[in-house]
């Protein structure tokens, strides 16, 4: 004998587990009607009464009994194999080492204290990553937010100003201007957007090109060699508050800059209702929206 409609088998284990039509269909997301469109459909099928219907209550028969033990004992299965397995609740991020090690890390303890069950594992990658090849959930990128196939929220605009430390300002005297950045050594004179500050400062000038440029790359390294006094470093405030609060570095004008890209989460179309990344998702802006 083939089996009945698995929708029909679903109805029954329901109403079977909770003995009552309306309370099957609210779990369902059904009406009462379809539930009992979907019992009637069984019973045919089946060639005998699984319920009794007296004075709206339903009570199940002796065939009834018979199935609910088994279809409610392969229900509890099913429901295990498709629930989230361990590893589901391992929220792996992809991001920048900056804002991985200067912004995100010291405040990831928040996120896990509201989410206790989500386990966090953040990696710092160079290059964008490919959902359809990594294992990761989410992704933080630098960018225009134009990645076609992934859902995009701004987290924070992309923001630069010099810094320096008290020690190279000492060397070089008291800037009174812009303009004065002219006479410091900057460590990556040919970082583009040196350009776009000093535009926006009214200086035509630009730094003289170094004899041995650092090529360090990351504002994690280029803050450090600021710090030590190797040089002027654009860098963006947001991720260095604690060296500006304690002195270790200096930013001599309230100038800062933009060059129109942001920071970004992004991560698959697909995965916009996993339970985890929604919970990220409102953790982040919010956290972004509140330091801002």
């Amino acid at each position: 004998m083939p089996l009945p409609p698995l929708a029909s088998i679903r109805v029954f284990e329901a109403a079977a587990r909770h003995a009552n039509f309306t309370k099957a269909a609210e779990e369902l997301g059904m009406t009462q009607a379809a539930v009992s469109y979907q019992v009637k459909l069984l019973e045919e099928v089946m060639g005998m009464p699984v319920f009794l219907r007296q004075n709206r209550q339903v009570t199940l028969t002796r065939a009834g009994r018979r199935l609910a033990g088994p279809t409610t004992e392969a229900f509890d299965l099913l429901r295990a194999a498709y629930a989230a397995p361990d590893d589901d609740m391992t929220l792996t991020i992809s991001t920048l080492v900056t804002l991985a090690s200067n912004w995100l890390a010291p405040r990831i303890g928040r996120f896990q204290m509201a989410h206790p069950k989500i386990a966090v594992r953040l990696s710092t990658e160079a290059h964008s990553v490919d959902f359809r090849s990594e294992e990761f959930d989410v992704a933080i990128r630098y960018g225009d937010g134009q990645w076609p196939g992934l859902r995009t929220h701004e987290v924070m605009p992309v923001a630069f100003t010099p810094m320096v430390s008290p020690g190279l300002m000492a060397e070089y005297g008291p800037l009174q201007g812009p303009e004065d950045l002219m006479r410091l050594p900057f460590i990556d004179p040919e970082d583009p957007n040196i350009a776009i500050w000093l535009d926006e400062a009214d200086i035509g000038r630009r730094p003289a090109k170094a004899d041995a440029k650092m090529m360090i790359g990351a504002q994690t390294g280029e803050a450090a060699a600021a710090v030590a006094g190797h040089g002027v470093a654009l860098l963006n405030p947001a991720f260095f508050r604690t060296e500006l609060e304690t002195g270790r570095l200096i930013q001599p004008f309230d100038q800062v800059s933009r060059d129109g890209k942001s920071y970004w989460l992004v991560y698959p179309e697909s995965r916009r209702r996993n339970p985890k990344i929604v919970a990220f998702r409102k953790w982040l802006l919010a956290e972004a929206a509140a330091d801002a």
